[in-house]
């Protein structure tokens, strides 16, 4: 792993404020222009700031990865691509919860404006205690304490792009654009922003998305619904991506969906790594255990993104 990639592990988990985020940009375009990239910063106050390194618009692939960071939660995001039973059920007992500590909230409320003989105003304090704790939780959510570990989601992505920017051949440079987004973690707000100015590239362009890649022996790609329909580009990703130290390497074709900023493109793969018990599945994301990084994953990923390259015509 280059010395790049290891000082962001080392010491630039956090990217969650802008103070932050305007620090790990300059930082990162001074070392991607070091290495011979173009490098230029895009975005605006509401979607974020996003860093390009390439030409998108003469690209043949993008290698997209969402740098920001997110608040430390006291569950994970529990996501199964390949089931979405069980995702929509682990979404809803999180609800539950939700509604349940807000039930005991206006429970604890209901007796306590009794006891004062505050009858007259219980509907308006009733109101105003659930309005309360569903803001705060939605603030915990995106504005929240920030999380320190996040080896996982989604600094494996970063080095994902970080350590392909830095070895990739200078003749495949043209063919190969690298795009950091900010605000996925507040709704995908980088990558829209970024989709919606390049019509072209987001309808045309293979795009493939780098999100929690670090933690778990199978790699799996999950094609967008167009590009399901184009085999021979899924055979050309399947060829350049090889299954290196007893890692598994598919292109899901089961339709399944991995919710990152690979979805607000039309040829595109959500990349991560997943367990697997009796379903595959991802853990520990959004929680401060989210500190597994496997090397082994991201050497798989960057001899495959070099690879690609080469595949790909000029």
């Amino acid at each position: 792993m280059t010395p790049q990639s290891k000082k962001v592990l080392e010491e630039i988990q956090v990217r969650k404020s802008s103070k932050e985020k305007r620090a790990f940009r300059a930082w990162l375009a001074k070392e991607l222009e070091a290495a011979g990239w173009t490098v230029r910063e895009e975005g605006s106050f509401f979607a974020g700031h996003n860093v390009i390194a390439g030409d998108p618009e003469r690209a043949k692939v993008l290698y997209t990865a969402h740098y920001d960071t997110q608040a430390v939660l006291p569950f994970p995001n529990f996501i199964t691509p390949r089931n979405a039973g069980i995702y929509v059920a682990f979404q809803a007992l999180i609800c539950v919860v939700f509604f349940a500590m807000i039930a005991v909230a206006e429970g604890i409320t209901l007796s306590v404006v009794r006891a004062m003989g505050g009858r007259d105003l219980l509907p308006l304090i009733m109101s105003l205690v659930s309005v309360v704790l569903c803001g705060f939780f939605v603030w915990w959510m995106f504005f929240g304490k920030a999380n320190k570990h996040t080896a996982n989601d989604n600094t494996s992505g970063v080095i994902t792009l970080l350590e392909t920017a830095l070895t990739l051949l200078p003749e495949d440079r043209d063919k190969v654009c690298l795009v950091f987004f900010d605000n996925e973690e507040r709704g995908m707000l980088g990558s829209a922003n970024f989709a919606s100015k390049r019509k072209r590239v987001k309808q045309e362009t293979l795009v493939l998305n780098f999100d929690c890649v670090s933690n778990g022996e199978s790699i799996q790609f999950f094609p967008t619904k167009i590009l399901r329909k184009d085999e021979k580009t899924l055979q050309t990703i399947e060829k350049a991506f090889i299954p290196l130290g007893g890692k598994e390497v598919e292109v899901y074709r089961g339709g399944g969906i991995y919710p990152s900023d690979n979805v607000s493109f039309k040829r595109a793969c959500g990349v991560c790594a997943l367990k697997k018990k009796k379903f595959y599945y991802m853990d520990r994301i959004h929680t401060s255990k989210d500190t597994v990084f496997m090397e082994e994953n991201i050497e798989l990923l960057r001899c495959g993104c070099l690879d690609l390259a080469k595949e790909l015509e000029a």
